[in-house]
């Protein structure tokens, strides 16, 4: 076994007093070991961070242009590595993992753009007698220093969607990385460091749950960018004092198909977004509902398409659904659709577990309070469920304590902008499931899924406060 892996701080790789396991979650073997940052270690980290700030706060346009090109095309010089290194710590099969590297790629070439056009305004200000001479500026200036603090599911570009607007807006940045996959982003600030920024604008800092609070209780971060669990990230929220929090976190993303779609396509992309990376993302697909008219034939096409799924070894180019992030994850599943089934869920598919991989499961006969149902499950499970109007399908919906996105599939495009009007999430999504994103869109959520969005400008705003020049203009003498 190779030495622990360092973290980084101020521009150097270090290590720190305890070690912590970083595990493959289909075959349960230790993959490497992390070394984890103490409270000493932290305090010179967020240090570092504070002073870059002010150093990266003088960057013209053009150096963070450049830089975030260089780190998109060292990204892209070493995909094949990171793609292999997402799927052994992630349990991400290699074609979703080969994915999110291009993707990654692409978060930080919008970055370099964006890092040149961040927005401004000429506000008049004669609007009443005695101001005629008055003119106003405003211009967006870098918070300051930004804590991201990272989930494993996308281990490489949800990092990428803290990192790159904290370098295009001109901030600095220190990220907690997920415990379960420290590596991917480690060997990000590896691309980082070659591409020539100043030390501490990145800092790196694996570090359990004591250290982490220390960083979120600090009054010198400007800025909270938290994705991950709903209940986690409301309670760093109440921890935060006053600094700006942004939150991206859960859901139950769900699915309305009305009799005029085309239902071979609906069946094909919610198989696709119910069981991708076995469920474990936030938008993935967990309740259907269907007209009821169609039920029991989308519901067919839907098993068709579902049952044609690979599980098991995520290295395989052709798995779909590979292993749960770890035993525990594995086993509350199934204890889920155990518990559904108990209560009267019917089990049209799937169901079992094997060992870290769990089937691709749908449910029928669910109800609103069953835990399949109301909470995240974050695993390979699909609800279906059929209704009789419209409106009973958008309450349904809406029946959640989240609201992140939502999909419908209809020719009508009065319904489609019925549900735009009424449906209680960030985006819906028409003729398209709710598991899409675009890095350039602006994503987040309402009610438990979050505060704030992300996407790159979207994120820059958030990074940046505007700031008012005020002019008292007096003619110049003899004009």
């Amino acid at each position: 076994m190779q030495e622990p892996r360092p973290f980084l701080s101020g521009g150097l790789w270090r290590h720190g007093e305890t070690i912590a396991p970083v595990n493959n979650p289909f075959t349960g073997q230790l993959l490497a070991e992390v070394s984890n940052a103490n409270s000493a270690d932290a305090e010179a980290a967020i240090q570092s961070t504070v002073d870059a700030a002010a150093v990266m706060g003088t960057l013209p346009s053009h150096a963070r242009y450049h830089v975030l090109q260089k780190i998109a095309g060292g990204l892209y010089d070493r995909r094949e590595e990171f793609a292999r290194l997402i799927t052994a710590e992630a349990g991400k099969p290699i074609a979703d993992a080969k994915r999110e590297v291009n993707r990654a790629v692409q978060t930080f070439t919008i970055a370099a753009e964006e890092a040149k056009r961040i927005p401004g305004e000429v506000i008049p200000l004669d609007w009443t007698p005695g101001t005629d001479s008055h003119l106003g500026i405003l211009r967006r200036v870098p918070i300051g220093p930004v804590l991201g603090i990272t989930p494993f599911n996308f281990p490489l570009n949800l990092v990428a969607h803290k990192v790159a607007p904290a370098l295009a807006a001109g901030n600095s940045i220190l990220i907690k990385p997920a415990p379960q996959t420290p590596l991917t982003a480690l060997l990000l600030g590896e691309v980082v460091l070659e591409a020539g920024l100043p030390p501490g604008a990145l800092n790196i800092l694996p570090c359990d749950n004591s250290v982490a609070e220390q960083l979120v209780v600090d009054p010198r971060f400007k800025l909270l960018s938290f994705t991950g669990s709903a209940a986690v990230g409301w309670m760093l929220k109440a921890k935060c004092g006053k600094k700006k929090v942004v939150l991206e976190l859960g859901g139950n993303a769900g699915v309305i198909v009305e009799p005029d779609a085309d239902l071979d396509f609906a069946a094909q992309r919610c198989a696709v977004g119910g069981f991708g990376y076995a469920g474990q993302t936030c938008i993935s697909v967990q309740r259907i509902f269907v007209h009821h008219s169609i039920a029991d034939l989308f519901t067919t096409k839907l098993l068709l398409q579902v049952a044609r799924l690979k599980a098991g070894d995520p290295s395989d180019d052709s798995t779909v659904v590979g292993p749960l992030i770890d035993p525990s994850a594995a086993h509350r599943i199934e204890a889920w659709v155990g518990e559904a089934v108990s209560q009267g869920a019917r089990v049209l598919l799937g169901g079992k577990r094997m060992d870290s991989v769990m089937e691709a499961t749908v449910l029928s006969h669910v109800t609103p309070t069953m835990k399949v149902s109301c909470q995240e499950v974050f695993g390979p499970v699909v609800t279906v469920t059929p209704y009789r109007h419209f409106g009973e399908a958008i309450t349904a919906l809406n029946q959640s304590d989240y609201g992140l996105q939502a999909g419908v599939f209809t020719q009508d495009v009065n319904k489609i902008f019925h549900a735009f009007r009424h449906l209680e999430v960030g985006a819906v999504l028409a003729n398209e499931i709710p598991t899409f994103r675009a890095d350039h869109m602006p994503y987040g959520g309402v009610k438990d899924s979050g505060v704030g969005r992300e996407g790159i400008r979207a994120a820059i705003e958030d990074m940046t406060e505007p700031r008012m020049l005020v002019l008292n203009l007096k003619p110049p003498a003899g004009a």
